[in-house]
């Protein structure tokens, strides 16, 4: 008798984002100039993370989107940037207006550290609206997962 196993994707997907924040944040520029103007003004030091990228399959194509990733040196708070366009298809179809997503994971954020970090990326050029947002108004959370 074959055992068939599933995957729960829901419990998968709580344990992913447990102690995570996320904002969204449209810059309409490439995604290689908005990391650079992080690092820049900021002082991060964003790297693309080819073995991160996630691929979606839809309408018989894949889509490819990248994600940039930085660790905090002395502790164990890691930033993910993804970007939310491949092609004029979305890594998360319900945002279609963000241009990009940014995660903290790892190690807990508090509100204070959050906000400084959206008014600082806020004050990089191309950047239109920085925004907060909470795992229950994902629909496609298991797109997210690396």
């Amino acid at each position: 008798m074959a055992v068939k196993l599933k995957i729960d994707n829901e419990t998968l997907a709580e344990e992913f984002f447990e102690g995570t924040r996320l904002l969204g944040i449209v810059a309409p520029i490439k995604d290689y100039q908005f990391t650079w103007n992080i690092n820049q003004y900021m002082g991060f030091e964003f790297r693309i993370n080819n073995s991160l990228e996630i691929q979606l399959n839809k309408k018989s194509r894949n889509y490819f989107f990248s994600i940039y990733d930085y660790e905090v040196p002395g502790c164990c708070l890691v930033h993910y940037l993804y970007h939310n366009q491949y092609d004029g298809e979305y890594l998360l179809p319900e945002f279609k207006h963000l241009d990009f997503l940014w995660l903290t994971k790892g190690e807990d954020v508090s509100n204070e550290e959050i906000n400084l970090l959206q008014q600082s990326i806020k004050l990089l050029p191309s950047v239109q609206l920085v925004n907060e947002m909470t795992h229950e108004k994902i629909k496609n959370k298991q797109h997210l997962i690396f």
